[in-house]
C-alpha cells in the first residue's frame, strides 16, 4: 500500500527497574515529522488500576524514515501531566531552569551487557564454566567471544538511525559486551541510549536470545555489568582548574548516597570494591583510577580540562535518573 508508515511506540513502564514497551500503529499520509499522540492499558504496566487504565503516549523524538520509525514517547497521565514514573519529564524540568548552562554537557554512556539464552549467558554452559575471565576482554576467537555477529548488526542499525554509538566492545566475560553512546545534548543522550537498548532487546529476538542488564549477572570471579557515565561541561571543557574539579569532586562525594539510590536495582552486588569498582558505601576519585567512584582521565588531570567518568552508575540505571543527578551536582559550582 502506497503512503503507509508503520510507526513503532516505544515507552517505559512502572517497573521498579523500567522496561521497555512497544506496540505498533499504521499511519497512511503522515507528514513525517509529527507521531500523533496514543494511548496504552497502563494496568498491564504498573502505570494505572484497572477501574482507570488508560495512559497517554507523548512522542518526544523520532527515529527511521517515511516507511517504517521509532517513536520514543513518554508517558502521561488522562489530563496531560507527566506520569510519576515519567523520569524524562523530571530531568526536563531541571533542564528548563538551567537552559544555558546544562544545554553545554556532553555525555557519553558505557553500557555494558551480556547476551544470554534461556537466562543462561553465552559461553556458559548449564554444565561446566569457561576458562577464567583473562582473555575474553577485546578478544577474537570462537572461544574468547560469543554473539559478536549480532553485536555488529545494532551498532549498523543505531548507525543508520542517527544515533551515535562510538564504539563496541568484548568485555571481560565471555558473552559480554559493550556499547558506547555518546551526545552533545543532555535528552538525546538519554534517548538514544533507550532506544539502542530496545533496538538490542529486539534484535536478539531473532536468535532466540536475550540482552541481560542485570549488574551481576554471574556469581563468583566475574565482572559485573555497568552503565558508566562520561559527562563534561563547557566550563570543565574550556576553563577548568584544579580547584574547580575539587568543588566537584566534593558535590558528588556529598550527593553519594543519594545517587546511588537511583543508580540502579542490585548495584550492591556489582559495587563490591572488586572487578574494577569501589564499595558501593565509598566515594573517592582517582587520576586513571577504575577502581574508584570517579575516574580522572589522565588528559583530563593533565591540565584539569575535559570530562569525568562516574563508575557508578549499574547497567539497568535509568539514563534520565543519571544525568539528571549529575547535572543537579555539578551546575552552578564556582
Amino acid at each position: 500500500m502506497k503512503n503507509i508508515t508503520r510507526l513503532e511506540y516505544i515507552w517505559l513502564d512502572g517497573y521498579k527497574t523500567a522496561n521497555l514497551r512497544s506496540k505498533v500503529k499504521i499511519v497512511k499520509d503522515w507528514d513525517g515529522e509529527t507521531a500523533p499522540m496514543w494511548n496504552f492499558d497502563g494496568s498491564s504496566t504498573q502505570q494505572a488500576p484497572g477501574e482507570a487504565s488508560e495512559c497517554l503516549l507523548q512522542p518526544v523524538r523520532t527515529y527511521g524514515n517515511m516507511e517504517h520509525s521509532y517513536v520514543l514517547c513518554e508517558v502521561l497521565n488522562v489530563d496531560g501531566t507527566p506520569h510519576d514514573t515519567n523520569n524524562r519529564a523530571k530531568l526536563r524540568a531541571l533542564l528548563d531552569e538551567f537552559p544555558i548552562t546544562s544545554s553545554s554537557y556532553w555525555w557519553g554512556f558505557e553500557q555494558e551487557y551480556f547476551l544470554t539464552k534461556d537466562r543462561n549467558p553465552l559461553g556458559f554452559p548449564h554444565a561446566g564454566y569457561p576458562d577464567p575471565q583473562g582473555l575474553y576482554y577485546c578478544g577474537v576467537g570462537g572461544n574468547q567471544v560469543k554473539g559478536r555477529a549480532l553485536v555488529e548488526r545494532h551498532l549498523e542499525t543505531c548507525l543508520s538511525l542517527g544515533i551515535h554509538l562510538t564504539g563496541i566492545n568484548a568485555e571481560v566475560a565471555i558473552g559480554q559486551w559493550e556499547f558506547q553512546c555518546f551526545s552533545e545534548d543532555t535528552l538525546k543522550a538519554c534517548d538514544d541510549l533507550w532506544l539502542s537498548r530496545y533496538l538490542l532487546y529486539k534484535l536478539a529476538e531473532a536468535s532466540d536470545w536475550d540482552a541481560d542488564l542485570n549488574p551481576k549477572l554471574v556469581d563468583g570471579d566475574w565482572n559485573g555489568s555497568g552503565c558508566h557515565a562520561n559527562f563534561s561541561n563547557k566550563r570543565m571543557r574550556q576553563a577548568g582548574g584544579e580547584a574547580y574539579f575539587t568543588n566537584i569532586f566534593n558535590s558528588l562525594g556529598e550527593r553519594h548516597t543519594v545517587h546511588i539510590h537511583e543508580y540502579g536495582v542490585g548495584n550492591e552486588n556489582r559495587l563490591t570494591g572488586d572487578h574494577e569498582t569501589q564499595h558501593i558505601s565509598t566515594f573517592s576519585w582517582g587520576i586513571g583510577d577504575r577502581g574508584a567512584s570517579i575516574r580522572v582521565p589522565n588528559d583530563t588531570a593533565k591540565d584539569w580540562k575535559g570530562y569525568l567518568e562516574d563508575r557508578r552508575p549499574a547497567s539497568n540505571c535509568d539514563p534520565y535518573s543519571v544525568a539528571r543527578l549529575i547535572v543537579d551536582a555539578t551546575t552552578g559550582l564556582e
